[in-house]
């Protein structure tokens, strides 16, 4: 009996350990074969494809929207070598008389060939050439443009053009994930991902009205007009402007929301330009120090300490030290918010201003101009 029991412990250590040496080898060769003799599917690829799709892969959100943006070749005529330090981020430094080109991106967000871009990826340029990613290459033209925003909308002339969804940028969180499209350095269409690291920056000095979508997706030089989309691939924003020491990505980049940028595509597709609204004030935010120099109670708006003579809001009554807290019932709680709410304004139909003097409030009838044309800011 001692010898049986010895003979079958070595048998199944014998098997275990063959078990096991043929599950690490061939493991394929222990899996139960299909009743009809053919092979058994390890994972559900699409129709017609044999590939597995990854868990967490962005690929079919850089494929749908990878697919309407576009590549951007401006070029001017040699000239004195300017001293604008957008022109030198976008341009690089060249010689003067030397003929000037520079790389940017765009998106295609009409059948109808409008494309969505920055304004100082084309400004000032004499030849504008749009490159697609089906490789078709077209002169484009300039159908207007917005500095204060530093967008522009060019229009190309061909059929059959892929065209970019418009996502929801007013629903964004911090945290979503994105992914930004363009063509950094000239290299090629190039897709990387980040999250949004932040919302409503303002203040930045990058352009008049500010309202950026702050990520950390990689945005280099080349990168500015292109797309900032979701994970289904929808336009999210238009990819602006760096925060950078060295020129490279930082993991600091600005985008303006599709919200902003749509309203100035169908201004200047309506209209050729961009109306707003304006009423000749100097607004700074209300802080300590201005309120008790203007002996002001109020706790929030924004204080003017300037009025423009004979401008729509001395006209209508705004003094230097009072604080506007609405604009058309539309509360206002910094400098930010003030310019876009006066600048949504239609010029020559009169509007409401809420504002406090010292410690009274009353509610003033301005009628406000049409903004003056303004430079880029720098």
């Amino acid at each position: 009996m001692r010898k049986f029991w010895l003979l079958f412990s070595q048998s199944v250590t014998v098997l275990l350990a063959a078990y096991f040496v043929v599950a690490t080898l061939k493991p394929q060769w222990l899996r139960a074969g299909p009743a009809a003799g053919g092979t058994v599917a390890l994972f559900q690829a699409a129709p017609g494809s044999t590939k597995a799709s990854a868990a967490g892969s962005f690929s079919a959100a850089a494929k749908a929207g990878s697919a309407a943006v576009v590549s951007i070749t401006a070029s001017k005529a040699g000239a004195r070598q300017p001293q604008d330090p957008w022109f030198r981020f976008f341009f690089g430094d060249q010689a003067p008389g030397e003929p000037q080109v520079g790389l940017g991106s765009g998106v295609i967000v009409s059948p109808a060939g409008y494309i969505l871009t920055n304004n100082h990826v084309i400004e000032g340029a004499d030849n504008i050439e749009v490159s697609l990613n089906d490789q078709r290459k077209a002169k484009a033209r300039v159908v207007g443009t917005d500095p204060e925003t530093d967008l522009a909308v060019l229009k190309i002339e061909l059929d059959k053009l892929p065209v970019i969804v418009l996502g929801n940028s007013d629903e964004l969180e911090i945290g979503d994930q994105v992914l930004a499209i363009g063509n950094p350095f000239g290299v090629g269409q190039t897709v990387t991902s980040g999250i949004i690291s932040a919302l409503g920056r303002n203040q930045l000095g990058i352009n008049v009205f500010e309202n950026f979508i702050q990520t950390d997706a990689a945005i280099n030089p080349g990168n500015s007009g292109g797309a900032l989309v979701d994970t289904h691939g929808h336009l999210l924003g238009i990819n602006t402007a760096i925060y950078s020491r060295s020129g490279g990505s930082m993991g600091i980049g600005f985008a303006i929301p599709v919200s902003s940028a749509r309203q100035v595509l169908d201004a200047i597709v309506r209209d050729g330009q961009v109306t707003r609204g304006w009423i000749g004030v100097e607004p700074q935010e209300l802080n300590a120090e201005l309120a008790q120099a203007f002996s002001v109670k109020a706790g929030s708006g924004v204080i003017i300490t300037g009025v423009l003579q004979n401008g729509p809001a001395a006209q209508a009554g705004v003094r230097p030290g009072d604080v506007i807290t609405a604009v058309a019932g539309r509360p206002v709680k910094n400098v930010s918010e003030l310019l876009g709410a006066v600048a949504a304004l239609k010029p020559g139909e009169p509007a409401k201003l809420a504002i406090e003097r010292r410690d009274q409030r009353a509610e003033l009838s301005v009628t406000p101009a049409k903004r003056p044309g303004t430079k880029r800011a720098r």
